[in-house]
């Protein structure tokens, strides 16, 4: 039913996996139709890799990362969703040039302007694309956004459509090795409106596997 609902809207459905184990995580990629990964944690990652039926799947990586764990991961994930700063965009170029590699990245963009969250501030967002935008190991292929909490549902929509619009606008610039192919947006408790507003790869934690021990 995943995998129909995947490709009748478009839209790329990722299993976060941030404490479910492998076999549970195998389960949702052998009956549920699951091909999209979503790792949270460097070590998580490493300590479950080799059990994950991973013929066919595509990992990311969502979290905030530090750039001395860059290293490794790079060999291991499809995609960095979490870009935020010219200084992880330099260790992953680094890191990859070594192994001979292009990093499908998003950058990833704090619409909230929340200081507990990482993510590049909306005014700063295109000095960033642009910056990323002359690595030979990076390609960006878009953005992504983890908007902040709230209940009100007209005020989702208005966080939603701040992100749509800047989407757009980014889009509309047509920076040079630059793609918005992706708008990475929406977990459990709001990926309809998400999907509304745009956002093709949405990120289901509970939904998929119920909530965290």
């Amino acid at each position: 039913a995943v995998a129909e609902h995947e490709k009748a809207n478009d839209v790329k459905i990722m299993a976060v996996t941030k404490t479910v184990p492998a076999d549970i995580v195998n389960t949702a990629i052998d009956e549920g139709g699951i091909r999209l990964l979503g790792e949270n944690r460097v070590q998580e990652l490493l300590d479950k890799y080799d059990d994950y039926h991973k013929d066919g799947c595509e990992i990311h990586f969502i979290g905030h990362l530090q750039t001395n764990k860059v290293k490794y991961i790079v060999d291991k994930v499809d995609m960095i969703e979490s870009v935020d700063s010219e200084k992880l965009a330099d260790v992953i170029e680094r890191e990859c040039e070594k192994i001979g590699k292009v990093m499908p990245v998003l950058v990833e963009v704090n619409i909230g302007r929340e200081e507990s969250k990482s993510g590049v501030y909306p005014e700063k967002l295109e000095e960033l694309l642009h910056y990323i935008s002359k690595k030979a190991h990076i390609k960006v292929r878009g953005l992504m956004f983890i908007p902040p909490n709230c209940s009100d549902i007209k005020q989702k929509n208005d966080i939603f459509s701040q992100i749509q619009k800047v989407f757009i606008d980014i889009s509309a610039k047509n920076i040079d090795n630059v793609n918005m192919d992706y708008l990475s947006a929406g977990m459990s408790n709001d990926y309809t409106i998400a999907i509304e507003h745009g956002a093709n790869i949405i990120r289901l934690g509970r939904a998929l596997f119920g909530d965290r021990k």
